[in-house]
């Protein structure tokens, strides 16, 4: 911060004496506290202009220099660019903000779909009262025999909670439906009981898209063990693949928000060149990040390319693994927390 240095020596902030213009103790420059309104102009003109200096020079480096900026980092370069969590708080927030604000070109379509559902809801609720005025009996057309002669059903048949629980009361043991298909059940069946089946998928979609941002974060540090596990203790610490982490998943996220601008305006297009560009485009990306993390590890942790290769190759099998099966069970927990 610039401006004219204070000729008291004690500084304001803590009471430390302050030798030269910064407090060695807290920091603080030793300047006057009021300043002209052409001081705060400059002052901030100084600070946008460096900010975006470093800014720019960081996206740049992370996009296109693979381990640049985790080296750098860990030798010291720490005042040149934007500091891993710092940069990966901004690009998650851009990434996940951002596209909320883009024009909507589906308004017409939604509204078309919306009005199509509430008709056909309306014909089946006609069509289902025309049944049950007109049968004797319409709980068998609910079930199937199976070959022992018992009745036989799933959640998604059953019309209540109450119907759930005195069908399955009566169901020998082994044709009961297990905890877990009961718990989805009743779920289901409340979610269908005060929404439609577009809220439903409504509300899913925005559930998850709400906490895919802690989802991701979550996952972060198993990523970084992932990385300690397959490197020297001695040589490494946790730390180090915690700032390979955070660089590579600011990557990650900052390609995701390119892919899902190039698509939010070109797919409405529907041309024919619209898809071909989105299509390469999607599969340009895919390709630079794998190759993006196969390249910045070996920068990373200098080893040959054969053992970079197998190690590298075994690390994306276990996160696409787990990546798997963290992802159906965050989609499960999302869907049994709706409302």
């Amino acid at each position: 911060m610039s401006g004219d240095l204070r000729t008291e020596k004690e500084c304001e902030n803590c009471g430390y004496t302050v030798d030269v213009a910064y407090c060695s103790n807290c920091g603080q420059k030793n300047v006057e506290t009021r300043q002209s309104f052409w001081h705060l102009i400059t002052h901030f003109a100084e600070d946008f202009t460096h900010y975006d200096s470093a800014f720019w020079k960081t996206i740049k480096y992370l996009l296109l220099k693979p381990a640049k900026l985790t080296k750098e980092y860990l030798e010291g370069y720490r005042q040149r660019y934007v500091a891993p969590v710092k940069l990966y708080i901004f690009i998650s927030f851009i990434t996940f903000f951002l596209p909320n604000l883009y024009p909507d070109f589906t308004n017409k379509d939604k509204e078309t779909t919306e009005h199509a559902t509430q008709e056909i809801q309306e014909e089946r609720h006609v069509t289902l009262d025309e049944k049950i005025n007109t049968e004797q009996d319409i709980s068998i057309r609910k079930f199937t025999f199976n070959e022992t002669g018992f009745l036989i059903s799933n959640p998604m048949t059953y019309k209540s909670i109450k119907e759930m629980d005195s069908i399955e009361a009566i169901k020998p043991e082994h044709l009961k439906l297990n905890s877990f298909e009961y718990k989805i059940g009743k779920k289901i069946l409340n979610l269908y009981e005060h929404n439609t089946p577009l809220q439903v998928g409504e509300k899913l979609i925005e559930s998850i898209n709400h906490n895919i941002p802690k989802a991701i974060f979550v996952y972060m540090p198993f990523f970084a063990f992932i990385l300690w596990l397959f490197h020297g203790k001695k040589r490494w610490y946790f730390f180090d693949h915690g700032i390979f982490t955070l660089h590579y998943f600011s990557f990650l996220l900052l390609a995701t928000l390119m892919l899902a601008t190039i698509g939010h305006f070109l797919i409405p297009i529907e041309t024919d060149f619209s898809n071909i560009v989105v299509a390469i485009f999607v599969l340009l990306t895919m390709l630079w990040t794998v190759y993006y993390f196969y390249r910045s590890h070996r920068k990373m942790y200098h080893e040959k390319w054969i053992i970079n290769f197998i190690k590298c190759t075994l690390m994306l099998v276990i996160n696409f693994v787990s990546i798997i099966f963290l992802t159906l069970t965050f989609i499960t927990f999302t869907f049994y927390n709706l409302h």
